[in-house]
């Protein structure tokens, strides 16, 4: 199965490079395409800050800041990768959207965004889209299928029997 991670964080900045040129090449001279009326846009925006735009040309900073994450993440994942598909795979989409923003930002100092959905207003690209869903997933299992959760409720419960004792 370690194939099958290796090969999402390999393929989503792939992906998003593709994308990303094509978005250059075809949509930066138009600006905005409406693919699905009132739902889906296509809008080049240059994001020279994080999530939303929010703090602007930090690429340094957040180059070394993703570049951590991704580090982190890619730890976890190696020594956990056997313990859940579901928690690999986010990990996998967490850390495979991080180094195609990464890339987009070390080469290009910025990040290009093109997706507006009507029901959800920041214009994203693909590879931020990969780490919300990574994000999503590993929200999932840590609520529904992690001992982390499990354990903390025996502890509380043995906490509060000990209490009453």
């Amino acid at each position: 199965m370690i194939f099958l991670y290796i090969a999402i964080i390999v393929v989503i900045p792939v992906l998003a490079e593709v994308i990303r040129y094509f978005v250059v090449a075809n949509l930066k001279p138009d600006g905005v395409v409406n693919a699905v009326p009132s739902i889906l846009r296509f809008v080049y925006s240059e994001n020279r800050g994080v999530a939303f735009g929010m703090f602007q040309d930090g690429t340094v900073f957040f180059a070394i800041t993703t570049s951590i994450v991704i580090i982190v993440a890619a730890i976890f994942l190696i020594k956990n990768y056997k313990k859940s598909v579901l928690f690999s795979v986010a990990a996998s989409l967490i850390i495979g959207g991080g180094l195609g923003n990464l890339y987009e930002r070390i080469v290009h100092g910025y990040v290009v965004d093109y997706l507006s959905l009507s029901f959800f207003p920041p214009i994203c690209n693909f590879a931020d889209y990969c780490i919300t869903a990574g994000t999503v997933c590993l929200i999932v299992y840590l609520i529904f299928f992690s001992d982390w959760l499990k354990n903390d409720k025996k502890k509380q419960s043995k906490e509060a029997t000990d209490e009453e004792a």
